[in-house]
């Protein structure tokens, strides 16, 4: 837990040139952007809030149940008076290309961010080096990291912070490389000095709302994650909603479509980490070969990877839907039923879909 800051440190710290060798660690690190801010979140607490009250976290709970950690930063982590927030871009060199996989309906597409290895661990390793750097520089130095593994408002924080404004898609935008990256933060209990936050330059467009496939994105800023394809494919355990299948198409894993369509991504800047880059031709695969994968392949295929989280059941009713809205074919057929008598039952039932999707075209 951190302790509230010495009184002392304002007069025996240049934080202003702590800030400075930040930044420089931040790009030695392997980070593309680096911003400071203090830990005020008024202005968001509202629009959480709210959406919470309509439900549109379906089934999240945790969302809920932490909204104060969640918006108050102090509650969290006792004694944190700035975050650091940090980018490092994970879109990957020379992968197939997105658009193509997605209109070939037998397949799989996969979110570019899951294509590698899981970005958690390369990022909490990374978070926690610097971490140790600036606890070299100030004796009295407590911080915690956290990258999508905590209650934090990581796109508000990294707002704040001035790496990007909030796109109408409700991802943070940089004019220098799109929305193709991870963020990730460091709680500290220094006064060091804060960085202002970005302008938004989405302007009129509304592309990331038009192409949504399951209209998720229900007006500008606003997502409801119940029928948010990332959700449905990688958050909600139970039954896929029947009148969102179709709409699904292809994507096993994940949604890309508002980042594919948003104009600031011609500026996004292939990764250098090969962590991120394509495991098992991930980026490139029919949906056949991944459903006829049993659990052990699964397990060993995707240990180490953020697919291996959702677990070889979820990844089959992903799988199973998908082979629903491919062409018709006399493989897809023989596949799914021979996988209807020995899958679980929340398998068997998005396998009978897929089933009479095919039989019926």
């Amino acid at each position: 837990m951190m302790r509230t800051m010495q009184i002392g440190h304002p007069y025996e710290t240049d934080f202003s040139a702590l800030a400075g060798r930040i930044r420089q660690w931040a790009q030695e690190l392997g980070f593309q952007s680096v911003g400071i801010t203090d830990t005020g979140l008024s202005e968001a607490e509202p629009r959480l809030r709210d959406w919470l009250a309509r439900g549109m976290n379906g089934a999240m709970d945790y969302m809920a149940n932490n909204a104060d950690k969640r918006a108050h930063p102090e509650a969290l982590v006792p004694g944190v008076l700035r975050v650091i927030s940090l980018r490092m871009d994970y879109l990957p060199p020379g992968v197939a290309d997105s658009w193509q996989v997605l209109a070939d309906g037998e397949r799989a597409f996969v979110s570019r961010y899951a294509l590698g290895r899981d970005y958690h661990k390369l990022m909490r390793q990374r978070l926690a080096v610097f971490a140790g750097r600036i606890r070299n520089e100030i004796a009295d130095f407590e911080g915690r990291v956290f990258t999508d593994s905590a209650p934090v408002m990581e796109v508000e924080l990294a707002r704040k912070a001035g790496l990007g404004w909030r796109g109408k898609h409700t991802l943070l935008l940089s004019r220098e490389s799109g929305s193709w990256f991870f963020l990730g933060e460091i709680f500290v209990n220094l006064p060091l000095p804060v960085d202002p936050p970005a302008a938004a330059h989405c302007g009129n467009c509304t592309r990331c709302i038009e192409i949504c496939p399951t209209q998720a994105i229900v007006a500008p800023y606003r997502l409801d994650a119940r029928r948010c394809i990332s959700y449905l494919t990688i958050e909600l355990k139970g039954s896929i909603p029947l009148e969102l299948r179709s709409l699904i198409g292809n994507r096993v894993y994940g949604c890309d479509d508002c980042q594919l369509v948003c104009p600031w991504n011609s500026f996004a800047h292939a990764t250098a980490e090969n962590d991120f880059y394509p495991r098992h031709g991930l980026d490139d695969v029919t949906l056949l070969e991944l459903f006829a994968w049993d659990e052990a392949t699964f397990q060993a295929r995707m240990a180490g990877s953020a697919i291996y989280r959702i677990g070889y059941e979820q990844w089959q009713r992903n799988l199973a839907v998908a082979l629903g809205n491919a062409p018709k074919r006399g493989e897809i057929i023989a596949a799914l039923q021979q996988r209807r008598d020995s899958a679980s039952a929340l398998v068997s039932e998005h396998v009978d879909w897929a089933l009479s999707r095919q039989l019926n075209k």
